[in-house]
């Protein structure tokens, strides 16, 4: 059997290719599964368990809900897009919801999963917002308002967050070397696993007297991403839609 861990699939009703290939997936490889750790950005963007008319969550929660009822638990850690999914949508789909960084023990190992975007600590203006927009009464005051409202907000932000980042270097958006080792001492971890940055690859990371690995996620921009954990290996896989 298998662990798997996938990250930032961007879910919105105006990528149906990116639908079906979650879907897919789902039916096809997770099914396979012991359990499937979603390491944030299932969504686009995420404006509250109450938005239940949405046809695209209705199905994706369907959809895990069905995976978790076949045996395979699902795990949640949110991301910079969806952070505010909560306890509604776990129950109706079936996920269990993880702190922003959880240590796991498999095959062996000792393996950290995160989003990945508190490792980007170069873009000083993405962390004071990412530190404003998870301030609880935000949340709560920003939850208040009309749904479409939240609507409209949302997907000003988005287009904001766009033109912000165009303008930024690669370097910036990336991780900070320093965070990454810092965070590795903290939790004594074998491995990372994360998304966010969306360049998938596998990092060695020398720390003190060994080597560490830091595993990223890639995007379903085109192709599905995934890690892939047995007690043999861990590898990194891209698959089709």
């Amino acid at each position: 059997m298998c662990t798997l861990f996938i990250a930032d699939l961007h879910l919105s009703e105006h990528e149906p290719a990116i639908t079906a290939g979650f879907l897919r997936f789902l039916r096809e490889d997770a099914i396979q599964a012991d359990s499937l750790y979603i390491l944030g950005d299932l969504f686009d963007y995420w404006i509250g368990d109450d938005n239940n008319n949405n046809p695209l969550h209705r199905e994706i929660a369907s959809a895990l809900k069905t995976v978790q009822q076949q045996g395979v638990t699902c795990y949640f850690i949110h991301g910079n897009r969806d952070f505010l999914l909560g306890s509604r949508f776990a129950k109706e789909s079936g996920i269990i919801l993880l702190p922003q960084e959880k240590v796991l023990e498999l095959y062996g190992k000792r393996v950290l999963i995160l989003h990945g975007d508190t490792l980007c600590t170069d873009d000083e203006g993405y962390q004071r917002y990412r530190k404003r927009v998870h301030t609880p009464w935000v949340q709560r005051l920003f939850l208040l308002l009309p749904l479409s409202i939240r609507q409209k907000i949302a997907v000003k932000m988005r287009a904001n967050s766009q033109s912000v980042n165009s303008r930024k270097s690669e370097a910036i958006m990336d991780v900070n070397q320093q965070a990454v080792i810092d965070t590795f001492e903290r939790y004594q971890a074998d491995w990372m696993i994360h998304g966010h940055t969306h360049r998938p690859f596998v990092h060695e990371v020398p720390l003190h007297d060994k080597t560490v690995h830091r595993g990223v996620l890639g995007a379903w921009h085109h192709q599905g991403s995934m890690f892939k954990i047995t007690d043999k290996s861990i590898d990194l896989i891209s698959f089709p839609f």
